[in-house]
């Protein structure tokens, strides 16, 4: 697996994120990076006064920590390259903020007893943005730095162009292509990747009964169309957004940067080819 430490374990990811943190910027406090950890691990775990626990297999909080360890990689690698405009300590805490609270969207209030969160699939980003506005003033976080996590979240919309969204500076813009990077290959590297597709289309169903989409409009008609039609999803919808859209950031998880291995994309094309594998003997979907 690519991903430096199990993520499962909140405290492991916790860990290495201060670590790298600490190594960037000797002598800096990471007091917001400590306290953010902590309240969203209680805020996933249904400990928080307004919100129930997440109930999604797929966007659970091991995604949110996946995402969480693939940007520090990727940021750290940034950082040291000498190519990009150096990023403050600040900067740094405010981008792991914004991925720790990029999928706060899909919890559920402590009143609403239908379904599971993924039903809310189509506007959990515009309530994850909600939730982090609402949340950072009690670290402290600033009016201006807030935007900068909303702008972020807003990346990692699928519909979002980068290009029509609205950011501070240059670095915002950078943080925010490498959350929406980290988003997808935090994800698509995962060893369980392959197996998850059900889980995901569970979700994708549940979205689009919730908003009445008619079965014709669907974007997949079942857990096996969906399968079948990852491969391309990979090679003509993502490969491109990571290039074009979202600047080709991921270039910075490459180990020794430059010439070093990506050992997030190589596992990203090992599931691909397992997909494909599976659905060669899977017969083709009706139209």
């Amino acid at each position: 697996m690519p991903q430096p430490v199990d993520t499962k374990n909140s405290a492991a990811v916790s860990r290495l994120t201060r670590a790298l943190f600490l190594r960037l910027f000797p002598g800096a406090s990471p007091t917001l990076l400590d306290r953010a950890f902590t309240d969203v691990e209680l805020l996933f775990a249904g400990r928080h006064p307004g919100f129930q626990a997440n109930d999604l297999r797929y966007h659970d909080f091991e995604h949110t920590l996946q995402a969480t360890v693939c940007l520090t990689v990727l940021l750290e690698g940034a950082q040291l390259s000498g190519e990009i405009e150096k990023f403050s300590a600040r900067q740094f805490e405010i981008a792991i903020a914004a991925a720790l609270l990029h999928d706060s969207g899909y919890l559920k209030a402590r009143s609403d007893e239908g379904g599971t969160g993924a039903k809310y699939t189509l506007t959990h980003v515009l309530r994850s943005c909600a939730f982090a506005a609402s949340y950072l003033p009690t670290l402290g976080v600033n009016e201006k730095e807030i935007a900068s996590v909303l702008a972020a979240i807003n990346c990692t919309g699928h519909n979002h162009e980068i290009g029509r969204l609205q950011f501070t500076d240059s670095t915002d813009c950078f943080i925010g292509c490498s959350l929406a990077t980290a988003d997808l290959i935090g994800q698509m590297s995962a060893p369980d990747y392959p197996e998850k597709l059900e889980v995901l289309y569970g979700e994708f169903r549940e979205s689009d009964d919730f908003v009445a989409v008619p079965r014709e409009r669907r974007r997949f008609k079942s857990a096996q169309d969906l399968v079948l039609k990852t491969p391309h999803f990979w090679t003509q919808v993502i490969q491109p957004r990571l290039e074009h859209d979202l600047r080709g950031v991921y270039r910075f998880l490459a180990r020794p940067y430059p010439g070093g291995p990506n050992k997030y994309l190589e596992a990203v094309e090992r599931n691909i080819a397992t997909v494909r594998r599976h659905t060669e003997k899977l017969p083709d979907q009706p139209s």
